[in-house]
């Protein structure tokens, strides 16, 4: 059966292809037959030249004249080879149809281009793709938003153009109050519906080129172009509303949900993405810490960064202390109540600096959590500790640790060691966490406990009484020893109050079976006061306070010169 083949032409159009020949002298644009079906919707004379359809073109109109020039130029009788995509539109409301066009050009005796001759091909489904593979490089998959990265990229590009024309601009963080636990008594979903529904109440109040992307889990990047102080905290407080006002819909039911936010004007207060990002960070922290669901900007403090200033300072010092082996520690004796014999000495960090001069714990501990260098400090304390324990085995030393190397499993890796290596040393150690960190992570401490027991230490809870841990959890946990906090304790000579408070916690842990240990004690009439009560172990100023010399080995005999 013989078959009757179609012209070229209308295999290339029902492919959604038309061939072209273009005469660039006279711009003439001759199209294959059956064009009306590769673009039905553009009138033939608007295809009729290059000068033509190229007003069609977009976004560049110059694209295929500049693609002649830009191509390698013709060598042989076959032309030189170019492709290019653009987007056509036969009029404003219509919508764009790609095209990827492949063809060559003829360059005349002067070497310029004279005629080009190929093919055009409808590909909208590989540029929606394209733009899908970008929207998704670009956007977060939960709310459609732009993503951190591009975020911080169209704030540095806003405040280097705000810079330039000097106008003002405000970069907002605003965080969602307590997802955690939405997340905990909800599950994820539910959180993720509560993000998705945050993002949408806070883009239906956004004005034309403000940009808005997710920061992080919890948190929204906000940039306001063109946008005073005024104005910032007008619009702040509109985000706030909509999050507040209404519940959010989600499939376990409507949640009540609240945000803060911290903000900066920039580039007044930062001239630069990262300096916009910390200081709103900063300002965000202020919000929360006031109160959920309220509003910070950021202001110079001369105070702040005088105390940032000497924060950088410290943490040199600290750093470099760690380094040149100057943390060292002092040793607080605890004494029994009734026979004032040394039952166990507390161990005290100091720091040596260069000067001469010696930091205290005080000085030491508060900045070295705030500034996160607390468990080197710990970690350089246990060794020392271990070290006196391995030195001197009849002594028995306690350190205290804080709330976050507690959970560190790098303590735990380093502790084990040292313990593997010393054997015994573990039986005279007792460590001591504070009475907020048993109140917050009963489970997870007790496992923490446990394992310190396993190598024969002792526990014991210090500043007991300042969070008013129950009886139960001490229980619960294990406590060997609980540290009646000093506050209370330096005043129990005259005020009833706190008489009667310590001589409750010295009878309830009596009975528990648990061992006190009374801090802070300044004279005889408070000493025996707690000895009638049946405290166990008292220290303080009249025992006698921290000192570098360890008490427990005899003073180096003083050697007399020589008689002339």
């Amino acid at each position: 059966m013989n078959q009757v083949l179609p012209p070229a032409s209308a295999i290339l159009a029902s492919l959604g292809q038309a061939a072209f020949v273009w005469d660039i002298a006279s711009d003439q644009l001759v199209w294959s037959e059956h064009l009306a079906q590769v673009f039905p919707d553009i009138p033939p004379e608007r295809l009729a030249s290059g000068a033509e359809f190229s007003n069609l073109i977009e976004p560049q109109r110059s694209v295929r004249s500049e693609a002649l020039v830009a191509s390698p130029a013709a060598q042989s009788a076959e032309g030189a080879p170019y492709r290019i995509e653009y987007g056509v539109r036969a009029s404003t409301s219509a919508p764009v149809q790609w095209i990827e066009e492949t063809g060559c050009w003829f360059a005349g005796a002067d070497g310029r281009p004279v005629r080009a001759q190929g093919i055009i091909r409808i590909n909208n489904e590989r540029h929606a793709r394209d733009e899908q593979l970008v929207r998704l490089s670009q956007n977060d998959p939960l709310t459609g938003e732009l993503n951190r990265t591009h975020l911080i990229a169209s704030l540095a590009e806003i405040i280097e153009e705000a810079v330039r024309f000097r106008t003002n601009c405000a970069f907002l963080l605003i965080g969602i109050d307590h997802l955690a636990r939405i997340n905990d008594a909800f599950g994820f979903d539910v959180a993720d519906a509560v993000i998705s529904e945050v993002a949408g109440r806070i883009r239906a109040r956004l004005r034309g080129g403000d940009v808005l992307g997710r920061f992080s889990g919890n948190k929204f990047g906000l940039v306001l172009k063109n946008c005073t102080v005024d104005d910032m905290n007008v619009a702040a407080e509109r985000f706030l509303a909509a999050i507040r006002d209404e519940v959010v819909p989600t499939k376990s039911g409507p949640v009540s949900v609240t945000a803060s936010i911290g903000a900066v004007a920039v580039p007044r207060y930062a001239r630069s993405a990262d300096e916009a990002i910390n200081r709103a960070h900063e300002s965000l922290d202020g919000s929360k810490s006031r109160r959920a669901g309220s509003f910070s900007v950021w202001r110079p403090n001369v105070e702040r960064d005088a105390q940032r200033r000497v924060n950088i300072r410290v943490t040199d010092e600290i750093v470099t202390a760690l380094n040149d082996r100057r943390i060292t520690m002092a040793f607080e004796p605890v004494v029994d109540a009734r026979g004032r014999n040394a039952a166990f000495y507390e161990c005290l960090v100091r720091m040596e600096q260069h000067d001469g001069q010696v930091l205290l714990a005080p000085d030491i501990v508060p900045v070295a959590e705030r500034l996160g260098l607390i468990r080197l400090v710990d970690h350089r304390v246990l060794e020392l500790v271990v070290a006196e324990l391995t030195a001197s085995p009849h002594v028995q030393l306690s350190l205290n640790i804080s709330p976050d190397t507690t959970m560190d499993p790098d303590w735990w890796t380093g502790i084990e060691s040292l313990m593997r290596a010393h054997p015994g040393a573990g039986e005279r150690l007792i460590v001591e966490i504070t009475e907020t960190v048993a109140i917050q992570d009963v489970d997870d401490v007790r496992g923490f406990v446990t394992r310190l027991k396993n190598f024969g230490s002792r526990i014991a809870i210090d500043d007991f009484g300042a969070g008013y841990t129950s009886f139960r959890n001490l229980r619960k946990l294990g406590v060997d020893i609980v540290k009646i906090d000093g506050a209370f304790v330096q005043n129990i000579a005259r005020i009833p109050d706190d008489r009667a408070f310590v001589q409750t916690l010295i009878d309830l842990a009596r009975r528990l079976n648990i061992k006190t240990v009374a801090e802070w004690v300044q004279d005889e009439e408070a000493a025996g006061m707690l000895r009638d009560w049946g405290c166990d172990y008292i220290q303080g100023r009249l025992i006698g306070l921290a000192s570098s010399r360890r008490p427990w080995q005899p003073p180096a005999e003083t050697v007399l010169p020589a008689a002339s």
